[in-house]
C-alpha cells in the first residue's frame, strides 16, 4: 500500500477542501462547473498517489465532471429560483449540447493533454478579452439566431467542454454576449447547460475509463475518483448557493469585469502548462 506523511495528506485535505469552495463560488457566481479550479488540483492529487502520467488528465477531467454534477445542480436551482433562466435556449441546446459531450468524451479519452489545455487558453482568452473590453459594440446580432444555427451552437458547446473538462459555462457566456444577451441572464442559462454537460461527461468518462482498467487507482469507476469526488463535491455544492446570490447583488459591469478577470487567469495558467 502506498504510504502517504501525515503532513502531506493533511495539506492535500485542505487543498481539495479549498479548490471545493472555491469551485462552488465560481460556479454560482459566473455559471461555470468549476472544472478550472478542479482539474489542477487534482492533477497534483494524482500525482502524488502516483496515477500513471497515461491515464492521469483523463481521471482529472472525468472526476471533474462529476463533482460538478451537485454543483451544476444546485446552481441551476438556485438561478431558477431568480426567474433569469432562457428556458429556450436550453430546449434548442439540450440535445446537441449532449451529442458534442459524447463525441468529446471518446475523443478526449486517447488525445493528449495538450489538446485540452490549448483549447481552454484559447477560448478562453477571447472571451476574457471581449468581457474586459467593456465594448458593447463586439455582437453577431442584437438577438439570438434561428434554431438551426443555435442547435450547431449547443453542438459546439458540449464538444468543447467535454475535451476541457469544464461545465459549458465560459462558452455559453460568450455566445450569449455576442447576441446581446444580459449577462445575469446568460450565466443563469450557462448553468442550466451545465446539468446535461456535467452528467453526460461523467457517464462518458466513466466508460471509456473501463478499457484501461489495469491502470485506473483505487475506487475509482472508468475514469472517475470516488475518492475525489467524496472529497470535493459536497463542499463545491454547498458554496454554490453562495456565489449566486453574489452574482444577483452585482452590477453587470462588475459581473463581466470579474469573469473575464477569472477567465484570463485561467487561460495564462495553460499557457504556461502548454510551454514549460
Amino acid at each position: 500500500m502506498l504510504a502517504i506523511p501525515i503532513a502531506q495528506l493533511a495539506m492535500l485535505a485542505a487543498a481539495v477542501a479549498g479548490g471545493g469552495a472555491v469551485t462552488g463560488l465560481l460556479a454560482g457566481l459566473f455559471g461555470v462547473g468549476g472544472g478550472t479550479i478542479i482539474v489542477p488540483v487534482l492533477y497534483e492529487v494524482f500525482g502524488m498517489l502516483d496515477v500513471p502520467e497515461t491515464i492521469r488528465m483523463q481521471m482529472c477531467i472525468g472526476t471533474s465532471f462529476a463533482i460538478i454534477v451537485p454543483t451544476s445542480i444546485r446552481s441551476y436551482r438556485a438561478h431558477r429560483a431568480k426567474g433569469m433562466v432562457i428556458d429556450g435556449v436550453l430546449r434548442l441546446w439540450m440535445v446537441p449540447v449532449v451529442i458534442g459531450v459524447v463525441i468529446g468524451a471518446a475523443a478526449a479519452a486517447v488525445a493528449p493533454a495538450g489538446v485540452f489545455q490549448g483549447m481552454f487558453a484559447v477560448i478562453a482568452g477571447l472571451i476574457a478579452t471581449k468581457l474586459l473590453s467593456g465594448r458593447s459594440d463586439w455582437r453577431l446580432g442584437d438577438d439570438l439566431p434561428g434554431p438551426g444555427p443555435m442547435r450547431v451552437y449547443g453542438f459546439f458547446v458540449g464538444l468543447c467542454s467535454s475535451m476541457m473538462g469544464v461545465g459549458g459555462g465560459a462558452i455559453t457566456n460568450m455566445i450569449m454576449a455576442l447576441y446581446n444577451r444580459p449577462i445575469h441572464n446568460s450565466v443563469a442559462t450557462a448553468a442550466g447547460l451545465g446539468v446535461p454537460i456535467s452528467v453526460c461527461g461523467s457517464i462518458g468518462f466513466m466508460l471509456a475509463g473501463l478499457l484501461r482498467q489495469d491502470m485506473l487507482p483505487p475506487l475509482s469507476i472508468g475514469f472517475v475518483s470516488i475518492i475525489g469526488f467524496a472529497l470535493m463535491a459536497p463542499i463545491s455544492s454547498y458554496a454554490a448557493g453562495h456565489g449566486v446570490r453574489i452574482a444577483h447583488a452585482l452590477p453587470r459591469r462588475y459581473l463581466e469585469v470579474a469573469f473575464g478577470l477569472f477567465l484570463l487567469t485561467a487561460s495564462l495558467r495553460f499557457v504556461f502548462a502548454l510551454v514549460r
